[in-house]
């Protein structure tokens, strides 16, 4: 069992930086593969970023290549996810997912998840 809570979210202007957190409980954080996804006001909620179990191999979606990054310490059970040159477009909810299979996580099916953190990017 894996329980998820995002922290980080708030109000930014377009092209700042936020850096959301996600802090997992359970003994189980080194076996799950954890992932970023957000879901904009009338849309179906979207795959963002990805980090294997071990940390060493990330995965983005086209939309934030560049801009965001993801990372995780398997010391301390959190994943975080940096945004920068962020735009208004990237206003959404944002949420923590994890699951024991890559493709599952890529899929947007996680078995895992937080119940979101609010990005509003806006001048």
């Amino acid at each position: 069992q894996v329980q998820l809570v995002e922290s980080g979210g708030g109000l930014v202007q377009p092209g700042g930086s936020l850096r959301l957190s996600c802090a997992a409980s359970g003994r189980t954080f080194r076996s799950v593969v954890m992932g970023w996804f957000r879901q904009a006001p009338g849309k179906e909620r979207e795959f963002v970023a990805a980090v294997s179990r071990s940390g060493d191999i990330t995965y983005f979606a086209d939309f934030v290549k560049g801009r965001f990054t993801i990372s995780r310490d398997n010391a301390k059970n959190t994943v975080d996810l940096q945004m920068n040159s962020l735009k208004s477009e990237d206003t959404a909810v944002y949420y923590c997912g994890a699951d024991l299979m890559l493709g599952t996580v890529r899929a947007g099916t996680c078995r895992y998840w937080g119940q979101g953190t609010q990005v509003t990017v806006s001048s």
